[in-house]
């Protein structure tokens, strides 16, 4: 039987095999390479826009600059508000080897508040590891000169300067001017967001926040070439911010700082206004505190000591105090008796020392208890008889003297561009059903017409109220602010006086008859107001004031000796001067003075003074004060 011999080796075959697969294998890298080829045409040519600008996008980066923030001046350039260069300590997370004893030894050589290791905590989590982070602002020489012989042992900790705030007239402007400080939260969603991208402050009251839109200035751009991880390599194009606005202010901190010192160690406000423009020339709140230490954050206990304080020197008493204007609203009174038929000069009534209404036994009292006895217009703002007062109320009626006084601006806002005032309170019949449900009565219209009841008004109304009667019924806009400066030049606008009203006038002798009666309170020898008439160069007239804290018992004296300092009459006074050409009017209060023919009238007259010394009357002021 013959064996079947089968060949394990077939080269010819193999050769085939191997043919086929070679070629299917270049057909396959064909196919690939046409497809990468085709990708390749694809990324380079038809989308090559788009990935051209995720490219620089991921090379280069636009960062925000901040503007440098607008100076502010007093109308005789002295600064108030300006930007000085700094030292801050800043550390990078990234090359600090161990970020707790980093901070331990820094506490070593320099004064770090628990407030400031919290905030740098927190700011801490907030940036990235390869961004400086502050720990503290405002270092002095041996501060930074104590760091920086220890920076070769403190790896990631560096000084760096910068431009800050700072108010070199401190408390004296503090209620003024205001200040800036760190941009919170709610602040974020009112603010610009693309503006103050770079920004880390924001006014926060007074000139600061009114004026923020034109003091901050507008942001600036720079392109970088940053790294892989995001570090700044060179910079490839810069637009410049450009400055804030610069502002001249009708402060005068002469003035300011004459106002401040006559209160000495007594707590009030005083507004002093310009009639003709209703430029505002001093305003002054007592106590204050120095608007420094808000800048780069207020420690905790600091700001619980200045908030908790019971003579409250965060409160701006010249805006936001409401106070009863007690006697200076008589020649406002007076004059609706004239303006509106109810009175002559030639009436009089009988003062007892009180007064009773009809059908009432109550008694309301006259400050002298002796009563002035036979009395008219003129010696009844002299002397401040209050059952004048009270008499002619009954005629006026509590609707006309509402209406009245409304034009003077009692009872609203007076539209000053400082902002955040309040706006006191004006009592009227429709006020009281409206707010207390409740009618009017008889007796609530005799206090009023003495500045007492539901009555309330601000110094800064007082001074707005005074101004007008001065300027026999042009009721200005007050203004603080008087020019704006442009960065860079010496061009200035000028903020143009505001009429905001002019009253009507039935007969300028009744005006008259009122500015003579308050002349006599400080120059006749029985005004209330007659002690500060020695040596005075001018005419100056005036109307004091009390208004009480608490109300007596119809019994009850009043002994201002016996009562604590806190429980005592408030002073009050307003004035214009000179009584013919007015070119200055003074509202002030001093809390708990007692007496403002003793305690007020006096600061009064140290500013007026010193206002009509540092200005005298030229030729061409002699034309703008007779306009």
């Amino acid at each position: 039987m013959r064996r079947r011999v089968t060949l394990l080796k077939n080269p010819s075959r193999e050769r085939q095999l191997f043919q086929v697969r070679a070629i299917i294998a270049l057909l396959l890298t064909l196919l690939l390479l046409l497809i990468l080829l085709g990708r390749l045409f694809y990324l380079q040519r038809l989308q090559h826009d788009h990935y051209i600008t995720l490219s620089t996008n991921n090379r280069v980066s636009v960062q925000p600059l901040a503007p440098t923030r607008g100076l502010i001046y007093d109308r005789n350039g002295v600064i108030l508000a300006q930007n000085i260069p700094t030292y801050s300590l800043e550390l990078v997370r990234e090359r600090v080897e161990e970020m707790e004893w980093t901070l331990e030894e820094i506490g070593k050589l320099i004064q770090v508040e628990e407030d400031d290791l919290n905030r740098f905590r927190r700011e801490l989590q907030r940036r990235r590891r390869f961004e400086a982070v502050p720990l503290r602002f405002r270092l002095d020489d041996k501060e930074v000169a104590l760091i920086a012989v220890n920076l070769h042992r403190l790896p990631g900790v560096e000084i760096n300067s910068s431009l800050t705030r700072h108010y070199p007239q401190g408390e004296l402007t503090a209620h003024t001017v205001g200040y800036v400080g760190r941009i919170n939260e709610n602040e974020l969603t009112s603010l610009d967001p693309t503006n103050y991208a770079a920004t880390h402050y924001v006014g926060k009251i007074g000139v600061e926040r009114s004026y923020e839109g034109l003091l901050h200035g507008e942001i600036g751009h720079q392109q970088v070439e940053t790294n892989a991880r995001g570090r700044v390599q060179r910079i490839l194009e810069r637009t410049p911010p450009r400055p804030g606005k610069n502002l001249y202010l009708n402060i005068d901190t002469a003035l300011q700082r004459v106002a401040h010192q006559a209160f000495g160690e007594e707590r009030g406000a005083l507004v002093a206004i310009e009639p003709q423009s209703g430029a505002i020339l001093s305003l002054v709140s007592v106590p204050g505190y120095d608007p420094n230490i808000f800048v780069n954050g207020v420690p905790l206990s600091t700001y619980e000591k200045l908030s908790t304080d019971r003579d409250q020197p965060l409160f701006n008493r010249a805006l936001r105090g409401q106070y009863p204007p007690g006697s200076t609203i008589k020649p406002f009174i007076g004059l609706a008796g004239l303006e509106l038929n109810q009175i002559t000069t030639l009436d009089s009534v009988s003062c007892k020392g009180w007064f009773s209404l009809k059908n009432d036994d109550h008694r309301y009292r006259d400050w002298k208890k002796i009563g002035h006895g036979e009395i008219g217009l003129t010696r009844a703002i002299v002397e401040s008889c209050d059952v004048f007062f009270y008499e002619l109320s009954l005629k006026l009626g509590i609707d006309q003297i509402s209406t009245f006084l409304a034009q003077f601006g009692f009872g609203a806002k007076t539209g000053s561009d400082l902002g955040g005032e309040a706006s006191g309170l004006l009592p009227s019949r429709e006020w009281k059903r409206r707010v207390r449900k409740e009618p009017w009565f008889p007796g609530e219209t005799l206090i009023t017409s003495i500045g007492q009841g539901f009555n309330l008004a601000t110094p800064l109304q007082l001074g707005s109220a005074t101004a007008t009667l001065a300027l026999r019924g042009r009721h200005m806009r007050p203004l603080v602010v008087r020019e704006i400066e442009e960065p860079g030049s010496e061009q200035r606008t000028p903020l143009p006086p505001t009429l905001l009203a002019q009253l009507p006038v039935v007969d300028e002798g009744n005006w008259w008859r009122i500015e003579r009666a308050m002349a006599k309170v400080v120059h006749d020898p029985n005004g209330t107001a007659r002690g500060i008439s020695h040596g005075l160069g001018y005419q100056m007239a005036g109307k004091t004031g009390t208004s009480q804290v608490f109300t007596l018992g119809q019994d009850a004296e009043y002994e201002a000796e016996e009562l604590a300092k806190r429980l005592r009459d408030h002073a009050l006074f307003i004035a214009f001067a000179p009584v013919d050409k007015p070119r200055i009017a003074v509202a002030l209060i001093v809390e708990n003075g007692g007496s403002g023919g003793a305690v007020a009238a006096p600061i009064a007259r140290q500013v007026i003074d010193r206002y009509l010394q540092d200005n005298p009357v030229t030729e061409e002021r002699k034309t703008d004060v007779a306009k």
